[in-house]
């Protein structure tokens, strides 16, 4: 997997939230001192989310719902859903 030119970022909170597009993938990655957490889609935007600790680890659970996978990417990293940052680009992520 190559990661495109184009990355997002936001951050909020001790989180930072980056976005980028693989060949493959749409890809969501958080970093906060606590840890990492991935959530992935496939590059046409309709699968399931998948949720990784990070965006080259082994899968852990997918997922139909963006909030879904968010909130499981929030436990990975010890925080709520509602600090993750999510940069504008990765908004449509989920079915």
């Amino acid at each position: 997997m190559t990661e495109s030119e184009s990355t997002t970022e936001a951050s909020a909170d001790g989180v930072t939230a980056r976005y980028y597009e693989t060949d493959e993938e749409r890809v969501l990655t958080f970093e906060s001192e606590s840890g990492t957490a991935a959530v992935t889609q496939n590059i046409e935007g309709y699968a399931m989310l998948k949720v990784r600790p990070t965006a080259d680890g082994d899968e852990l659970e997918r997922y139909y719902g963006f909030d879904m996978a968010l909130d499981h990417a929030a436990e990975l990293l010890g925080v709520s859903q509602h600090a993750l940052p999510i940069p504008e680009a990765a908004d449509d992520m989920g079915m």
